[in-house]
């Protein structure tokens, strides 16, 4: 199958594509390097465009690679920046997703799977883990822009007939993660303490979040390329909350130290918890997570060690 990761040079996409090309896939990426990196593709046959998703050449390129199916993972994905600036948020994601859309729909793009927030757009939840029948309460612009972007697509799949599936991704981590952001924690943590420099966590390092290893969230992608789930949402997940605190000694433990950290305010739009119940995953798509935190964060440090 031919298919098309837009936002593939970077951390999530980049393992991606590895695993597309593993399954025997003929795979364009589209990335405009923005936070990207080639050198995460340097093991990767796939044919490379840099290109900006919002920009006026998206339909040309679409039409010339004639992707069956379009994996959509080019975003602004800092909340922090969100809430400061949500117009350049809102460009890079809502209409960087409508272009894609528009181009999918014109050149006959069978599906789109698009990488969705579960830790952004429940919001703060009664119960956890959360449900994909909880209802949404987005509490920061760039969480408004995945519920945005998964009402388009679902409109273009009533619309025009493009498939699509939406994957709700807990916080993903693992080998190529850039060491900015919440996200990015993992990396964060992992980077600074193995240069000997100080790590912070905010608040009372109490917040939690459900942290998912990145070989297991491209097996997801790659399984809700197929027919199953469309208009769909996803939670991808292991619903397991784990505090900051506990996630420092974790990684403080794979590095070999006992860093303890500095504590920071909170920040403007931070959710106190947050944890995905993926049982519809397991039902629909077979899609269950095989590694747990402990493992995952020792194969990362293995990769920033390096």
């Amino acid at each position: 199958m031919r298919v098309m990761v837009t936002g593939g040079a970077g951390f999530i996409g980049s393992n991606l594509v590895d695993r597309l090309e593993l399954d025997g896939h003929e795979v364009v990426v589209v990335d405009d390097l923005r936070r990207g990196r080639k050198e995460n593709l340097a093991n990767a046959a796939a044919e490379f465009i840099e290109l900006d998703v919002t920009g006026p050449h998206v339909d040309d390129v679409v039409a010339s690679a004639a992707p069956e199916v379009i994996f959509h993972l080019a975003a602004q994905i800092d909340v922090r920046l969100s809430v400061c600036r949500p117009v350049e948020d809102a460009q890079q994601n809502v209409l960087g997703a409508l272009n894609v859309a528009e181009a999918a729909r014109r050149h006959g793009t069978r599906k789109i799977v698009f990488a969705s927030s579960g830790g952004a757009i429940y919001g703060a939840p009664e119960r956890l883990p959360v449900a994909e029948t909880a209802p949404i309460e987005p509490r920061s612009p760039y969480a408004a822009a995945k519920v945005s972007i998964e009402v388009y697509l679902n409109t273009y799949r009533r619309l025009h007939g493009l498939d699509c599936t939406h994957l709700a991704l807990a916080n993903v981590y693992g080998p190529r993660q850039h060491a900015v952001g919440e996200a990015g924690v993992v990396a964060v943590f992992a980077e600074r303490m193995l240069a000997g420099r100080p790590t912070k966590v905010f608040g009372d390092g109490g917040n939690t979040r459900d942290y998912v290893y990145v070989d297991d969230v491209v097996t997801a992608f790659a399984t809700a390329a197929g027919t199953v789930g469309g208009g769909q949402r996803y939670n991808i997940g292991t619903g397991i909350q784990t505090s900051d605190l506990e996630l420092h000694t974790l990684v403080a433990k794979a590095v070999g130290g006992a860093a303890e950290p500095e504590f920071a305010p909170s920040r403007l739009g931070d959710v106190r918890a947050s944890a995905l119940d993926s049982a519809a995953a397991r039902r629909d798509l077979g899609w269950q997570p095989t590694v747990d935190l402990d493992e995952g964060v020792r194969r990362t440090v293995r990769h920033f060690r390096r």
